[in-house]
């Protein structure tokens, strides 16, 4: 199902039907609260419907609520796997965030492991790397495997990730350890290059096909049932000041987009991730 927060994709994007969830758009947008995420939880469907496309990555935090309803209809440990440009392990204030939202997954004792595939941006370096959520990666239940290419050489020494030349044989590894799990998966564009994915953060180095044949890796060894695709690009609104001050100094500058061009990138991107994460 898609899930209109803020016309970013547009409805003829994928053949699937559309949830106009347009007015929680302002409240939920890159920082929200736990009242306005329970509202918007309770508006999700119910069964069949296990994956989602939604909008701007300013939306990602709403994986958390995704997961936390699987795990719900999981009837058993659920593991997570993200492609992301970014870790999403803030463990600072405010708790519903997008770069925060992994920690509001893993407070699901059913959400076994979540595994970030393809991080490449500032948040590996310090100062920003203080702010990881040290426990979880201590006790294995959040991996990060980011771009060397991308890391300095202090960050590599935390994080030895994984290189362009070598990925897909370390990702056939990690699908293969991953086998009868079962599988929430959630892509945030940005995890794509900028000639792949127009969004509202920094790009990373994936392929959309690339990704595509990622999951189908996955889906070989595990079982699965749940997924997203967020991270297409909007103009943003906010229903809160702070947030629209607090997202202006996050942001990126420059990502102004060409909303036509964006929404014409994003699509051929979803419509070849869409399938492998679905079929």
């Amino acid at each position: 199902m898609h899930l209109d927060l803020d016309g970013a994709w547009p409805a003829e994007a994928l053949p699937i039907p559309t949830l106009d969830l347009r007015r929680w758009g302002p409240k939920l947008r890159y920082i929200t609260r736990k009242a306005d995420v329970r509202g918007f939880s309770r508006e999700l469907p119910s069964e069949p419907f296990r994956f989602f496309l939604y909008g701007s990555g300013d939306f990602h935090h709403l994986s958390a609520a995704l997961v936390l309803r699987a795990a719900g209809m999981a009837n058993g440990p659920l593991r997570v796997v993200c492609f992301d440009n970014h870790p999403d392990w803030d463990i600072r204030p405010p708790r519903w965030a997008c770069g925060a939202w992994v920690n509001r997954a893993l407070e699901c004792a059913a959400v076994e492991r979540v595994s970030v595939w393809g991080c490449g941006n500032f948040e590996m370096n310090r100062p920003h790397r203080w702010f990881r959520n040290r426990a979880a990666l201590s006790l294995g239940r959040l991996e990060i495997f980011p771009w060397t290419e991308r890391q300095s050489p202090a960050a590599a020494r935390f994080f030895p990730g994984v290189s362009r030349s070598d990925w897909q044989n370390r990702f056939e590894q990690f699908a293969q350890e991953q086998s009868g799990a079962t599988l929430y998966v959630t892509v945030d564009l940005d995890c794509l290059r900028d000639d792949q994915a127009a969004t509202d953060w920094e790009a990373g180095l994936f392929g959309a096909e690339e990704v595509a044949w990622a999951i189908t890796r996955l889906r070989q060894h595990t079982k699965l049932v749940f997924g997203d695709i967020c991270g297409a690009s909007s103009p943003p609104a906010y229903a809160r000041p702070f947030q629209r001050f607090a997202g202006w100094w996050d942001h990126p500058a420059g990502k102004t987009a060409d909303l036509d061009r964006a929404r014409a990138i994003n699509v051929r991107s979803a419509r070849t991730i869409w399938p492998a994460l679905t079929d």
